[in-house]
Parts: C-alpha cells; sequence; structure tokens
C-alpha cells in the first residue's frame, strides 16, 4: 500500500503544475456529470493537494472542512442552521402562502420532473403506458359514438343554434354523459383514453357536439363528487348525473375573477334554518358557464363565511364547492353569451339570496375551505383530456381535408399539393397531427397509471391548443375559397371560428405559459426547490440540511453536464434506445441538462423576482414543454413499433420540437440582463448556442415527404389522421372529398402515362383530358382507365364546388335553415 502510494506521489509529482491542476479539472467534471457524492469530491481535492506537494498548513484547513461538511451532524450545527438564519433574513428563498401550497400540492410530479432534473430516465419515460382503448370503449367508439356523429349534422346545428332534441336525448340514452362515472352508480367508467378517444371523435364531426359532451365529464359536479362527495351525495347524484336526469354545471368564472380565481366574490353565509340545521345563503354572479342555461344542479365555487361556527371550521372556512338545485328562489337566468358565433350553451347567471341545506357542500362539513384544493387537484387531470383531444383531433382532420384537398384541387394543369409553397404548410399540418396524438395518448397514459400531473396537463392543453389554430390557419389558406366560403361544403370554417375559444378556456393560454408550467414548474419539478422553501418554513434543520446541500450538487451535476453534453452535442448521454429514438433522445436529454443548468442560473439572478420576469418564464417554459411533447413523440414511434414508414412524420415533429427548444434558449440567453452573468449569456454563450445549435428544424426533404404522405391514399395516412368521423356518404361533404381525393390519385397514374407518350411523341401535344380516346386506340391506356379519368374529374369539378345561396337564403343564414345553391 505504501509503495502504491509512493508510485502515484511520484506519477504526479513528475508531471508540470498545470497539467495536474488539468487531470483535476478532468476529474471534476467527471464527477459532476455523474452526479457523485461529497465524499468523491473531498477525495479528489485530498488528492490534488497530495499532487501538489501541499504543505502542512494547507492540509489542516482541508481536513477540518473536510470534516465539517461530511459528518452531517457538525454541518447542520455549524453551517445549515446559522444558513437558515441568514436566509430567511434576506428573503432569499421566497415564502410561498397556504393558498400557493395548495395549488403546489394539488396533482403529482409525472414526466415532467425527468426532464426537469438535468438526467431524465428514459427507461422510466419510455416504460410510461401508451394505452390502447378497452374491448368496451373500442365498440363504444364504433358504435353510439359512429352514431351520434351520424345524427348530427354540423351546418344544422349552427344555423338552429343548438344540438337538435333527438342529439340531446341521444346522449343521455347511450351514457355520455356519465362516462367518467364509475358503473356502481350507473355510469360507464371509461378511462382518459377512452374518454378522450370518444370526445375527439365527436369534436370531428362538430365541435358544438364534442363541447357538451366533454362538459359534464370534465371539471364540475360529477368529478367532485366522486373524488370528495359523501356517501350520501354520491348515492343521490351520480346515478341521476349518469343518465342525464340531472345535467350539471360548473360555475367559477366572474366578472372580476378569472385566471384569479382566487378573487371570487360570490358568497355563502352559513346560518341556522328553522329546524335547527345549518343552512347556506348564496350570492353569485357568475359569467362564460358552460350548459348554465340548460343546467339543472350548479356547482358552485364560493367564499364561505360561518360567523357562528356551526361547522366547526372557523369563521371564515374560504373557498368552498357547492351544489345549488336550479329550481331554488333567488337564481336567475335566461341570457346567453356568443361565443365566436359557435352555439353551444355558454352564459352568464346569478343567486340572489338562494337558500339550499349546507349539507350541499361537496364533502359535506369537511369539504367547507376545501374547495381550492379540490378545484385545483381536479383541474390537474382534467386539463390533460378534454382540450387536447379536441385539438388533437381537430389538427387530424385539418390534416385530413387539406392532404385530400391538396391533391383534388389542380392549377396550371397539376394538383396544388404538388407545389413547394402547398407543401411547406402541409407539412407542419402532419407534423403536428402526428405530435399531437403522440401528447394525447402519453399523457392519457399517465392520468389512467394514477398520476396527476399539473404541469403536463398545462403543458397539453396549451400547447395541443395553440398548436391547433395554427394547424387550421395552414389548412385554411391551402383550402383558399374553398375554406372561407361557408355552408354545408365547408369542412374547415367552424373550426376556424372556434379555435380562440379552446385557447381562453380552462386557464388562458397566455397565463398558462407563463405562470403556470414554469412558475409551478420551477418549484413543484424541481429536484430540492420545494423542500427547501417547505423545510425552511417548517424551521426542520434535518430537512434543510438534506435539501440545500442536495441542490448544491444538483447544481454542480447540471453544469457539469450541460457542458459536456454541448461540447459532444450529446453523444455522452446513454438512453437505452437505439436507432432514430436513440438519436432524439440524447438531443432532449442534452436540453435537459443545459434547461436544469440556465433554469438554476435565472433563480439566483433573480431570486423571487423571477415569476415577475414573464418573459424568461414563457421562454422557459416553452423549453420544457416541447421536451415533453418531443419526448411524448418518441414514445409513440417505439410504442407503435418503430415503423420504416412513419420516420417522415417522427423525424420531422422530433426536428421541429427541437427547434423550439433551440430558439427558447436562444431567447433566454439574449434576454439575462445580470452584471457579469447578463455578459456572458448574450456574449461567449449566445454565440455558442447559435454555433452548436440542437437543430436547425426540418428540412425540405423531410417535408415533401409528409406532405406527399397525406395526399396518398393508404394505411399510413388513415393511421395519422385516424380517429375521425369519417362519412362514406359520398352527398356529406366529408365522404365527397375522399371518394374524390382517391379518384383522382388513381387517375393520376393514368394522365402520368398520357403525358409521358405525348413526350414520347406517340400522342400529339394536348392536354391528357382530350387526348382519352386516342390513348386507347395507341393501346397507351385501356378503356377502364379513360373511364377512371372521366369519373374522377366529374368528382373533381363537383367537389370544389362552394356553397352560394340565393338572397333570402342568405339573409337568413343565423337564423333557420335554408335552400342553397351552387
Amino acid at each position: 500500500m505504501l509503495q502504491g502510494t509512493e508510485q502515484t506521489e511520484g506519477l504526479l509529482s513528475a508531471l508540470p503544475w498545470g497539467w495536474t491542476l488539468l487531470l483535476f479539472v478532468a476529474a471534476a467534471f467527471g464527477l459532476g456529470f455523474v452526479g457523485a457524492p461529497l465524499l468523491a469530491w473531498t477525495g479528489l481535492a485530498a488528492l490534488l493537494l497530495f499532487g501538489l506537494a501541499a504543505p502542512l498548513w494547507l492540509w489542516i484547513p482541508f481536513l477540518v472542512v473536510a470534516a465539517v461538511f461530511n459528518l452531517k451532524p457538525l454541518r447542520r450545527a455549524l453551517v445549515t442552521r446559522p444558513l437558515m438564519g441568514v436566509l430567511k433574513k434576506l428573503g432569499l428563498i421566497p415564502q410561498i402562502s397556504a393558498t400557493e401550497e395548495e395549488a403546489l400540492e394539488a396533482g403529482t410530479v409525472w414526466a415532467e420532473g425527468e426532464l426537469f432534473s438535468g438526467h431524465p430516465d428514459w427507461g422510466r419515460l419510455m416504460r410510461e403506458s401508451y394505452p390502447e382503448l378497452s374491448a368496451e370503449e373500442q365498440e363504444f367508439l364504433d358504435g353510439p359514438t359512429e352514431e351520434l356523429c351520424a345524427m348530427t349534422d354540423d351546418w344544422d346545428v349552427y344555423q338552429r343554434r343548438d344540438l337538435p332534441p333527438e342529439v340531446w336525448q341521444a346522449l343521455k340514452d347511450k351514457g355520455v354523459f356519465g362516462m367518467i362515472i364509475p358503473k356502481q352508480w350507473g355510469g360507464l367508467e371509461f378511462s382518459a383514453a377512452g374518454v378522450s378517444a370518444v370526445i375527439a371523435k365527436l369534436s370531428s364531426r362538430s365541435m358544438p357536439l364534442g363541447i357538451t359532451a366533454m362538459l359534464p365529464n370534465s371539471l364540475g359536479p360529477a368529478e367532485l363528487i366522486m373524488h370528495y362527495g359523501t356517501s350520501a351525495q354520491q348515492q343521490y347524484w351520480l346515478p341521476r348525473l349518469a343518465s342525464g336526469e340531472e345535467m350539471p354545471c360548473f360555475a367559477l368564472t366572474e366578472p372580476q375573477a378569472g385566471s384569479d380565481a382566487g378573487a371570487i366574490r360570490s358568497t355563502a353565509v352559513v346560518f341556522r334554518g328553522e329546524d335547527g340545521e345549518p343552512m347556506l345563503r348564496l350570492n353569485w354572479d357568475k359569467r362564460y358557464i358552460t350548459l348554465a342555461s340548460r343546467a339543472t344542479v350548479f356547482g358552485l365555487a364560493v367564499k364561505l363565511s360561518d360567523p357562528d361556527n356551526l361547522l366547526g371550521k372557523g369563521q371564515k372556512p374560504g373557498i368552498t364547492c357547492v351544489l345549488a338545485e336550479a329550481h331554488r328562489d333567488g337564481v336567475a337566468r335566461g341570457e346567453q353569451h356568443d361565443p365566436l358565433g359557435v352555439p353551444f350553451l355558454n352564459c352568464p347567471f346569478q343567486g340572489h339570496d338562494v337558500v339550499v341545506p349546507a349539507s350541499n357542500i361537496i364533502g359535506g362539513a369537511e369539504g367547507a375551505g376545501r374547495g381550492w384544493r379540490m378545484l385545483m387537484e381536479t383541474l390537474a387531470a382534467g386539463r390533460g383530456i378534454m382540450l387536447p383531444a379536441q385539438a388533437a383531433a381537430g389538427t387530424k382532420a385539418a390534416a385530413r381535408v387539406a392532404g385530400a384537398y391538396a391533391q383534388v384541387r389542380k392549377q396550371f394543369g397539376l394538383s396544388v399539393g404538388k407545389f413547394e409553397g402547398i407543401e411547406e404548410p402541409l407539412a407542419r399540418i402532419g407534423g403536428w397531427a402526428y405530435l399531437l396524438e403522440a401528447t394525447r395518448r402519453y399523457t392519457c397514459g399517465g392520468l389512467d397509471g394514477g398520476a396527476k400531473p399539473a404541469v403536463v396537463s398545462a403543458i397539453a392543453k396549451y400547447h395541443s391548443t395553440e398548436l391547433f389554430r395554427k394547424a387550421i390557419n395552414d389548412a385554411m389558406d391551402i383550402c383558399g375559397g374553398a375554406g372561407i366560403s361557408r355552408g354545408l361544403r365547408n369542412l374547415l370554417a367552424h373550426a376556424y371560428w372556434g379555435a380562440p375559444i379552446s385557447i381562453t378556456v380552462e386557464g388562458a393560454n397566455i397565463l398558462t405559459r407563463t405562470l403556470m408550467i414554469f412558475g409551478q414548474g420551477a418549484i413543484r419539478c424541481h429536484p430540492w426547490a420545494y423542500a427547501e422553501i417547505k423545510s425552511l418554513g417548517r424551521n426542520d434543520v434535518e430537512g434543510f440540511d438534506r435539501a440545500f446541500w442536495g441542490h448544491i450538487g444538483y447544481i454542480v451535476h447540471s453544469k457539469c453536464r450541460a457542458i459536456l453534453l454541448s461540447m459532444t452535442r450529446g453523444r455522452l448521454a446513454r438512453t437505452g434506445l437505439r436507432g432514430p429514438s436513440h438519436f432524439y433522445a440524447q438531443k432532449i436529454s442534452w436540453a435537459s441538462a443545459c434547461f436544469a443548468f440556465l433554469s438554476e442560473t435565472a433563480m439566483a439572478m433573480y431570486g423571487g423576482d423571477l415569476k415577475r420576469r414573464e418573459g424568461l418564464t414563457g421562454r422557459f417554459s416553452d423549453a420544457l414543454s416541447w421536451m415533453y411533447l418531443a419526448s411524448a413523440t418518441i414514445r409513440r414511434f417505439e410504442a407503435e413499433g418503430r415503423r420504416e414508414e412513419d420516420l417522415p412524420f417522427f423525424r420531422w415533429s422530433m426536428d421541429y420540437s427541437m427547434l423550439q427548444i433551440q430558439e427558447a434558449f436562444c431567447g433566454l440567453l439574449r434576454n439575462f440582463r445580470a452584471p457579469w452573468v447578463g455578459w456572458l449569456s448574450r456574449g461567449p454563450v449566445q454565440w455558442w448556442a447559435y454555433a452548436n445549435p440542437i437543430s436547425r428544424g426540418p428540412n425540405d426533404r423531410l417535408g415533401h415527404q409528409v406532405a406527399r404522405a397525406l395526399q396518398t391514399p393508404g394505411e399510413l395516412r388513415d393511421r395519422v389522421c385516424g380517429g375521425l368521423y369519417v362519412p362514406e356518404d359520398r352527398e356529406q361533404a366529408l365522404g365527397r372529398l375522399e371518394h374524390a381525393f382517391e379518384l383522382t390519385f388513381m387517375a393520376d397514374a393514368v394522365v402520368a402515362k398520357i403525358r409521358k407518350a405525348v413526350k414520347a411523341k406517340q400522342l400529339p401535344k394536348a392536354k391528357p383530358l382530350t387526348l382519352l380516346d386516342q390513348a386507347v386506340e395507341a393501346g397507351i391506356i385501356g378503356r377502364e382507365d379513360a373511364d377512371l379519368v372521366r369519373e374522377a374529374e366529374v368528382a373533381r369539378e363537383d367537389t370544389v364546388q362552394v356553397d352560394s345561396f340565393d338572397e333570402e337564403g342568405y339573409y337568413s343564414t343565423s337564423t333557420k335553415p335554408f335552400t342553397m345553391t351552387h
């Protein structure tokens, strides 16, 4: 042993001191990269001192410091406890209110925690479920859901400004309003994936149909009673809600309380009734409440006060969820909002001194003051199901319609889809459709596995609805006049109208991006930050010691990983995957390390003021979000068997995602404003980021492959654009378009033969349609080929027509059905 030590000392002594330091730095980066414990760092420091033949006066303080920091009881007494006092005095670690703590505690941390960590575990991410529907759910999707779509005429819904009575009744009879309710209470008890698939298909037929089916299965009385209600509430209400006997709505938003739900002014005052039982006197003024005009029972978020403490929860329990029946005296309704002309029931309504039993508090007396937590926990899951389903369906529908129309519509003798100017937006729609379906399925898998990830649900809601809005804009551009001319033949206009609605509801997207995703994520998903805040607030020395020094180690680990992965373009990251999935997972690992380091830098630079730097928090949200969307896309590619034919969609989606992460990082670096750190980030670091980007985005060749796939009938197109209602009836707009699409695609092969013959001078130079008979006589094509081209031309000519109206019909478009001519 002594001989080995002497050899090591001799080797190190023989090296110039500069080389010794260089070896030390390399070893330090290695320890930091793998996240080595403090003891390993202590050993490395000792080896450096030993190699440099350090004098005794350096060894003594080193050994003292090493003992203090490695022996936890000493560290807590001599370092951590005094440090806590300093941090409290200076306010360097933010304090959180009880309301903020409830919001943070709502839900769970799921896949986003891996991405936030800087060192994602790809084994875990790829083990998360990518769910298939159960046999029962698939049967419901293929049967009752398909029947509801067939019953609904979207144009008629917009003319009558409501679903027809028979559709309302069918929604009740088929159990659509009870999809989330357990079977023991008469519901269907579908999984999140099952509910999402049903909402997606219904929405692909008619947005008002999807919204109407969505609301009773989203945040509202049924879900709140299921999770928090008393046994009596469950037994009474759930069977009635499942059958549609009772129609629910939930009222949170008020004129002065939108995104800031804690600012609600609606009240409930507890008093003793004539029979001696506690009663509530409710007063509210709510708006933007879907189904309020048709509901028979309202779920209300109110501020509860109990002057005599009859419920035993104090005089001001706080925000509480209460049920109020529509027949109660004092309920005032009858007005209707008009959200961009989309005809779903969305209303303001009021309650003036409405009296209900205190037993109408959801959860009974124990539920008093727990409303905020109920809402946060419910939204933590629900945001990830309904609107992402509708947006994914809308984007897939846009891909299906725009791809078919680009093939059918011809200009300058060619399908417009052959022009690169059309291919570019068409590729975007196709890539987004693939990505959003991956996100929908992956998120539902997490929810069905028991997770309630508030941050992931916010990511899914925000980006699904934003990408849907972009996709429908691109589809409108491709379809041109056929997209903007309303009527029975139009397949896009109503979706275009409705896109901003999904942007606004369930948390406005601006707030979701700038405050929720990173604002919650920076504390809740961070490996140590929330534990630090909680332990400091509770004066828990042991907990703070573990969290604070763990945080210091995490900073070193993130910095080392960020630097080394940037230098190697992610190649040092281990993923356990192979092929293109491995390549992109390495890039996400690289991005995750950079994200962790940049977020730590921002928190150190701005402290508690960071939450007010919404330009920065929005970009952090973008980076975290696109890492999640990309991870979901990898999970889809892996779950579906790494299909070769899917590679263009997969690669386009991944390259696009990586580009969004790159742009978010560059935006952060440009806008860090702090002495030295700001200059460094806007100078050398930003130059390196531009010179060594994670991605430059999808190229035109990849876009061409995606666009061609959307213009080619077959299994790939049907799968990428699947889960929609596609009628076979050629009298319906989509059925007519699909029929013409398939005919024109087959006819193009025949026309290509004629063009080739013209080029070879076997036929005279003329338009192919005029040469059909000559081509048959010359044996270039068969008679059935000529008939196919003629049939395709008739179908194409019919499909590109748009609706027009006589004067009487035009001026009655908003009041009643009318006759159209074209």
